[in-house]
């Protein structure tokens, strides 16, 4: 039944639109009539005589029986597509219809149009927090952030616990922490993140810490932590974790046994006899040690022996010197040595620094009284008791002396180390008085695996004037270079408890008596032989002195002083310095004339005269260096000279062997009969070599030992380590190859030097040339060599032969290369002429010509040299 209105409705409204819906009548009246002739729903038009009648907009004409015009309803929402347009509703009215968009869409544009409503980006909060708002069309979807998951009605989203998951989501050793949406991970205490990927591994505390346990401990690295305990020696006490050393010796008193006393250290101790006792193995032991400390008492001639190598009951027998105490010598030896013995109380108490040295000030001023023979063997014993108390004394002191110990005759400065150095520091310094000392504490302490020691800095005040007599007697060891000795301080001694080489040299420094004015100063110790003192340098050296200080280093611990004399050679050396002046200005003013000479003077000109002339630059400079920047020590840029110095005489001799191998060239093409060999010593190779290969060999030495050059006494290398041989080595070998060029030379030319017919030309400059050559090798290589004889006997007379053949090196090149060349002096002639009186061209022709047949006949076998 539908789709028969549906087809009815559709054929109506086709008449409809083929113009149907005008209808006329001549029978009807017109429109104004009530009711209207046209029927509802449509509308009556007037014409002359007439009317038609038309169906309102949205209907449509439809017949019926008996019905002039009948007028139905237009759907057009039934059409297709609807005229709504999409996403939208039409709702169909009487003669019309309305549209309403669907939910989800806005109409939009001035025609109907529905478009979708982004109903995310109008409220932010749509979806509720933490939450994601997606758009669709018509609509849009919520979802939740990561980290959260929806629950409930209406929709919302609560957080997820990542923490509570198993396994951990942050892994093995760490700790998860949850957070809104999301969580963080760390590691536990004692391990660390490592990777790009989160993952904790252990530290070791213990290895990133020296000592996180603190001092005297050892850390045991465990996983996520470590643990501590004490070394051997000491024990935890307290908190936070600490270790205290343990107190061996309170805690059992007999630890050491009979006749010797403990001294605690940190972490052990250590056991030592008393004074005047000693043990065959050894007067001190520690644990480990292998050997065993077993004290017996000594006697006090057998300290005596210990301390001078005598004995005291033969040098004090009663039958041979009478009553031993009527022997002023033997009573004040055993006054010292029982005062020693008394200086350490019973050895469990000891007695401080200065109640122990309180009792010798007596025994400096009795030496005095002593004979000479006897003075030296007495101080001895005095210094040597006095070391062993003051050590002893400083050694078993429960404190360091902080202040020095002052009494009539002595000063005295000690410093305990019972720590093995970690408070003290690499160096301890000790003063007394106004003067002082320096050691290295590992020095102090020694091989002691305990890092127990100590080191004792004695300054006697008169002890001096007793021993002055000992240098005027003899010469000191060391110092035979020095006259007109005298002790020139105070007498110091210095001791670490044991006679023994120094594992580093130890610094002191002592306040002269009398001002240095230019003399000398040596270091030196008193040393005792078989009762016999004298005063050596051995194992000592001096590091500087001024007027009134010096500083000294010794390998070894002993008595010393600083001794003062002027130096025996002075007045030798004062005199070689005038030769060496006046020499080498003598011998700049001729290097000088021959350079201008080789330069100006043209008919000379040829390879030898470029030899000659760059040897003689070489040497101007070196000479000019010498005496201007030698003894410039103090002078920032010594090194530099020395350098440059070292450079220009190696040059020097570079250029004397250039020399000797052109003259060998030379000589050896006359033997062939071949002058073309000689023109290839060119000068392009010739420069390279005469100034690179010295040049290489100093950056060389600079390279391989730039301390070479800073020599402390004069501006040149030094002689130790065989730094020296940079420039010997290589003089030495020029010396040698010239001396085979020469030789061979002479072999080659024996025919013709020994000629009969000795007006030929070239036998003449043969010979000349050939004796210049070999003169100027012996005065400018072969003298070196008298400076290697300066020794024995000949010393003296060998420096005063090699200064002055040496200084004298310029004059001689000019003597043999200018004025006893024809050639030169022919052009000297020309030279004084053209001063002395102005020449005319005729003049001047007139000299030239007359001087040309001897120039020529040179020049020609120069040429062809």
């Amino acid at each position: 039944m539908g789709q028969l209105i549906t087809h009815l409705l559709g054929f109506c409204w086709l008449i409809y639109s083929m113009g149907t819906q005008q209808f006329s009548s001549a029978n009807i009246g017109n429109c104004p009539r009530n009711p209207s002739p046209c029927g509802k729903d449509s509308t009556c038009n007037n014409t002359l005589g007439n009317y038609t009648c038309m169906c309102r907009s949205g209907y449509f004409l439809c017949s019926q029986p008996d019905v002039p015009l009948h007028c139905e309803d237009i759907d057009e929402c039934s059409q297709d597509p609807s005229p709504c347009g999409p996403n939208s509703n039409c709702t169909n009215t009487l003669g019309n219809y309305t549209c309403r968009c669907w939910d989800g869409y806005n109409q939009s544009g001035t025609l109907f149009n529905c478009t979708d409503i982004d109903e995310c980006s109008q409220n932010s909060s749509l979806c509720g927090p933490n939450s994601i708002c997606n758009n669709t069309l018509g609509s849009y979807t919520c979802q939740c952030q990561d980290g959260y998951s929806q629950s409930g009605t209406p929709f919302s989203c609560t957080d997820i616990d990542e923490c509570s998951r198993v396994p951990s989501p942050c892994g093995p050793n760490s700790i998860c922490n949850n957070t809104a949406g999301n969580y963080t991970c760390r590691c536990q205490d004692g391990y660390n993140q490592s990777g790009t990927l989160f993952n904790c591994t252990d530290i070791d505390e213990c290895s990133q810490n020296s000592s996180p346990c603190g001092p005297n401990s050892i850390c045991n690295n465990t996983l996520g932590s470590y643990t501590c305990r004490c070394l051997d020696g000491y024990i935890q006490s307290g908190t936070p974790f600490s270790c205290t050393d343990i107190d061996e010796c309170s805690q059992n008193s007999s630890v050491c046994g009979l006749r010797s006393s403990c001294i605690n250290t940190p972490g052990s101790y250590s056991c030592r006899c008393y004074p005047g006792h000693f043990s065959p193995g050894g007067n001190s032991w520690k644990p480990g040690d292998n050997h065993t400390l077993n004290c017996t008492e000594r006697t006090i001639r057998d300290q005596f022996k210990s301390l001078t190598g005598v004995n005291l009951e033969s040098r004090c027998d009663t039958s041979q010197n009478g009553n031993q105490k009527s022997n002023p010598f033997c009573t004040l030896i055993e006054g010292i040595l029982k005062t020693q013995s008394s200086a350490f109380g019973n050895g469990s108490n000891p007695v401080s620094l200065q109640e122990a040295t309180a009792s010798f000030n007596s025994f400096v001023g009795s030496i005095t009284e002593l004979p000479p023979k006897e003075k030296a063997l007495a101080a001895k014993v005095i210094l040597k008791s006095v070391e062993s108390v003051a050590f002893e004394a400083a050694l078993a002191s429960p404190t360091n002396q902080s202040e020095p110990i002052k009494t009539e005759n002595m000063t005295i400065a000690a410093k305990a180390i019972k720590d093995n150095c970690s408070s003290q520091g690499e160096s301890i310094s000790l003063n007394a008085k106004n003067e002082s000392m320096a050691i290295d504490c590992t020095t102090v302490v020694g091989s002691d695996s305990s890092g127990t020691g100590a080191v004792v800095f004695i300054v006697y005040d008169k002890l001096e004037s007793v021993l002055k007599d000992s240098v005027s007697d003899q010469r000191p060891i060391g110092a035979e270079r020095l006259g007109d000795v005298t002790l020139n301080s105070k007498v110091v001694s210095g001791t670490i408890g044991e006679s023994r080489n120094l594992s580093r040299p130890f610094h002191f420094t002592l306040e002269h008596k009398q001002p240095k004015n230019n003399k000398e100063t040596v270091c030196v110790f008193w040393d005792v032989v078989s009762d016999k003192g004298t005063w050596s340098t051995e194992g000592c050296e001096l590091l500087s002195a001024n007027n009134t200080h010096t500083t000294c280093a010794c390998n070894h611990m002993s008595s010393f002083a600083v001794l003062m004399g002027r130096n025996v050679s002075q007045q030798e050396d004062g005199s070689l310095s005038i030769i060496t002046h006046v020499g080498l200005s003598f011998s700049l003013l001729c290097l000088f004339l021959a350079i201008l000479t080789f330069l100006l003077c043209r008919s000379i000109r040829n390879v030898s005269t470029s030899l000659h002339l760059q040897l003689c630059l070489c040497l101007f400079v070196a000479d000019l260096l010498f005496l201007t920047g030698m003894d410039t020590v103090k002078d920032k840029g010594c090194a530099v000279i020395a350098g440059l110095l070292h450079y220009v005489y190696l040059a020097s001799f570079t250029w004397m062997f250039l020399e000797g191998l052109h003259l060998f060239l030379t000589v050896r093409n006359l033997k062939v009969v071949n002058y073309t060999s000689a023109s290839r010593f060119k000068k392009r190779y010739m420069y390279p070599f005469g100034y690179g290969f010295p040049a290489l060999i100093v950056a060389i030495s600079a390279a391989a030992n730039s301390e070479g050059y800073k020599n402390s006494q004069r501006c040149w290398l030094k002689t130790d380590n065989g730094f020296l041989w940079s420039f010997l080595g290589p003089v030495c070998l020029i010396i040698l190859m010239n001396c085979t060029f020469f030789i061979t030379t002479l072999w080659i030319l024996r025919d013709k030097i020994c000629s009969l017919n000795s007006d030929v030309s070239t036998v003449k400059n043969t010979r000349l040339l050939t004796f210049k050559a070999i003169a100027q090798l012996f005065i400018l290589g072969c003298t070196w060599s008298f400076g290697f004889l300066q020794v024995g006997q000949a010393a003296t007379f060998m420096a005063y032969l090699f200064t002055i053949v040496n200084s004298l090196q310029g004059a001689f090149i000019f003597l043999v290369h200018c004025l006893l060349n024809h050639q030169v002096r022919e052009e000297y002639k020309r030279w004084i002429q053209r001063i002395e009186k102005p020449s005319t061209r005729t003049t001047t022709l007139e000299i030239s010509m007359s001087a040309a047949p001897i120039s020529t006949g040179i020049v020609e076998w120069d040429k062809s040299s």
